[in-house]
């Protein structure tokens, strides 16, 4: 219906999981990861998946990224590198 805005969402998700899966520092791999789940929640709703793109955006994008966020400050940014 509108594929010129999902064609976009795709190539930002694309970026989106390719900066998350390059990136050295987990908190931008966290925030990332994050950006692409509310993405994927503006394109389930995009495609007429109201309901799955309010529990993506809610789960997806909401708690799994505070919670993975509190996991990371949690532990120590120590290497042996």
């Amino acid at each position: 219906m509108y594929w010129e805005l999902e064609l976009i969402l795709f190539i930002f998700l694309l970026i989106t999981g390719y900066i998350a899966l390059e990136a050295n520092d987990l908190l931008i791999s966290v925030v990332m990861l994050t950006a692409f789940s509310f993405l994927m929640a503006l394109l389930f709703t995009t495609m007429g998946a109201v309901d799955v793109g309010f529990t993506e955006a809610v789960v997806g994008a909401g708690v799994t990224g505070i919670l993975l966020i509190v996991a990371i400050y949690q532990t120590t940014f120590k290497t042996e590198d």
